[in-house]
């Protein structure tokens, strides 16, 4: 039976002599043999354990983990439990890392955007990426909500057309009175705006607000703070209370 020295052990299984002379520190693999000069031997089962070793390093399981692993009468019940947390925490880490990318995206973004970018900038980036989702839920809710109306007045258009039913379409519009002021005012206490002049987060008035010039995430209005007028990035109000509805 062939037997490896340590030199011999590390090159079979493309890992360093040190991280070989690790394992045997730690008690996970050690040599079967010593020789007559005191250097350690290694078996063919010793490669193949090392190879195994290996492999679970390479999918993130902990030196610990393995070490307990292997000093396990029956492993199987134990390895799939292991590798379902190991999936677990992958995914996990993948997640955490897809979140990064998207940040260095936004940044990288807002650095081309922007002509006159500052450091303060990047807190606008921030602040504006923190608040990303929670203003998305907040124009769904009002798409949602909006979705009702829109049916009567489809209904009630074409129901007057062709049915002469004209009543239909009168009450699409005495609803759709009081439903845009509850909408609007929602609307309003759920954003804020950032002023790119002195970066301060900011409430304009509603009226203000509601007749600015304005692009999907901006509006032209007046920051509050240091008077410049232009337009301002549109963000979640983090001081809006969390159970409005509209």
């Amino acid at each position: 039976m062939s037997q490896y020295t340590t030199g011999e052990l590390a090159k079979a299984c493309g890992v360093t002599v040190r991280t070989v002379q690790y394992y045997d520190a730690r008690g996970i693999l050690t040599p079967s043999t010593l020789s007559e000069g005191g250097r350690r031997l290694y078996s063919e089962d010793d490669l193949k354990t090392m190879k195994i070793i290996c492999f679970l390093r390479e999918i993130g399981l902990s030196i610990d983990t393995i070490g307990k692993l292997l000093a396990e009468d029956h492993p199987g019940s134990v390895i799939s439990l292991l590798l379902e947390q190991q999936e677990k925490d992958l995914r996990e880490e993948i997640g955490t890392l897809e979140e990064q990318l998207e940040k260095v995206k936004e940044l990288k973004k807002g650095v081309a955007d922007n002509e006159s970018f500052t450091v303060e900038s990047i807190g606008d980036i921030a602040y504006t990426m923190a608040s990303k989702k929670k203003l998305r839920t907040v124009r769904l809710t009002m798409l949602l909500s909006a979705i009702p109306l829109s049916v009567l007045e489809v209904g009630g258009i074409l129901l007057w057309i062709f049915k002469g039913l004209w009543w239909v379409f009168l009450i699409y519009l005495i609803a759709a009175i009081p439903w845009s002021i509850v909408i609007s005012r929602y609307y309003y206490k759920k954003v804020a705006y950032i002023c790119p002049e002195c970066h301060t987060v900011f409430k304009p008035g509603f009226k203000e607000m509601f007749f600015a010039r304005h692009t999907p995430k901006t509006r032209r209005l007046t920051c509050t703070q240091c008077g410049h007028h232009g337009y301002c990035v549109e963000v979640y109000d983090e001081t809006a209370k969390q159970n409005d509805t509209p």
